[in-house]
């Protein structure tokens, strides 16, 4: 007889313990198989102490506890509506020979997944649980049925196998073994290699710092007959330095267009304030010397010849060379007898020239 059941933790199943006078059977450790609808189906690994060995993490609702024994009143299976039942962890455990089977199907591969059609259906899953049965009251008909209450052991984390289950499920992958590359392969994500390109660009060019990158000939060494492939190996370099270079242009203008980053930010912050504060600042004008701005504003004021001549002049004596002692004896004297000092005068000079 099938009839429907209810957990162990709802609150008649402590009213039903603590009763007095009522017919219960209490069943521990009773083995039974579980109805789960399994809703989902995830490969996992072990920690690096189990050599990260792989798994199978299912879960699903529990629909059915079928006992091996038939229980009390003729109770062959329990039964839950949908919704009612509880939430049921199970880890599936390869065997080694799965494992194998697993690697011939390219488990080392980024496309191996595991199989969907074994989800959405309901499996049956080896369990121990302990039962309360409660007896139909002797009042009433023959029609009654008893009322069952269950509790799954290790509801949430069921270990099963090949073994204990009965299902193979190495089998149901698909070979990916020549659909994808290994996974060490997998190329990474373009926005990180991005990333990194950007990020080792050098601060200075060779060119800044003065190194030569052209390959020159050492010592006068012969020219050997592999010279043609060697300069179309160069021109081959060259343009693949060309095409590096464009391409990390075109990567610098599309950060530095892309909100966020650091050569949008130093564009936006650094770069526009400085060109701004340049195209502002008045050109610089060298000091023009005192005397031609004078001599530029006479002309500008549109003086006479004459006065000009008169400038000119006065720049000629301007400066003069610095007389000896002699010369200034000379002047010297020459300026007494000018005054007329008669004997007074003379002996001046003859003072003078001691």
């Amino acid at each position: 007889m099938r009839t429907a059941g209810l957990t162990m933790n709802d609150v008649w199943a402590h009213r039903v313990l603590r009763e007095r006078g009522v017919e219960t059977y209490w069943l521990e450790g009773v083995m039974a198989e579980l109805g789960v609808m399994v809703d989902s189906l995830e490969l996992k690994h072990r920690g690096k102490e189990e050599n990260y060995r792989p798994y199978l993490h299912l879960t699903g609702e529990l629909r059915s506890v079928t006992p091996a024994k038939t229980l009390p009143f003729g109770i062959s299976q329990v039964t839950y509506s949908p919704g009612q039942g509880e939430k049921v962890d199970a880890f599936y455990e390869f065997d080694e020979q799965q494992l194998v089977v697993l690697a011939s199907k390219g488990y080392f591969t980024s496309g191996f997944t595991v199989p969907g059609q074994v989800t959405g259906i309901e499996w049956e899953l080896p369990a121990t649980a302990d039962m309360l049965v409660l007896a139909p009251s002797r009042a009433q008909t023959e029609g009654d049925t008893p009322v069952i209450f269950t509790q799954i052991h290790d509801i949430g984390g069921l270990e099963i196998d090949l073994e204990s289950s009965g299902y193979d499920l190495a089998g149901y992958f698909a070979d990916h073994s020549k659909d994808d590359v290994p996974r060490a392969e997998v190329v990474v994500d373009a926005r990180g290699l991005q990333a990194r390109s950007v990020a080792i660009n050098p601060l200075f060019t060779e060119v800044e710092l003065g190194l030569d990158t052209e390959f020159k000939q050492v010592g006068g060494a012969p020219v050997t007959e592999a010279a043609p492939a060697a300069d179309g190996m160069s021109a081959r370099l060259q343009q693949i330095e060309m095409e590096i270079a464009t391409e990390q242009e075109r990567q610098q203008t599309e950060r530095a267009s892309t909100e966020g980053t650091t050569e949008n930010l130093y564009r936006e912050r650094v770069a526009a304030p400085l060109q701004t504060a340049e195209e502002q600042e008045e050109p610089f004008t060298p000091p023009v010397p005192a005397r031609e701005g004078q001599r530029d504003l006479n002309l500008d004021l549109g003086l006479e010849p004459e006065a000009r001549e008169q400038e000119q002049e006065a720049r000629r004596h301007e400066v003069k060379p610095i007389p000896s002692l002699d010369e200034r004896k000379r002047q010297v004297a020459q300026r007494a007898a000018d005054l007329d000092f008669g004997e007074d005068g003379e002996d001046g000079e003859q003072i003078l020239e001691s």
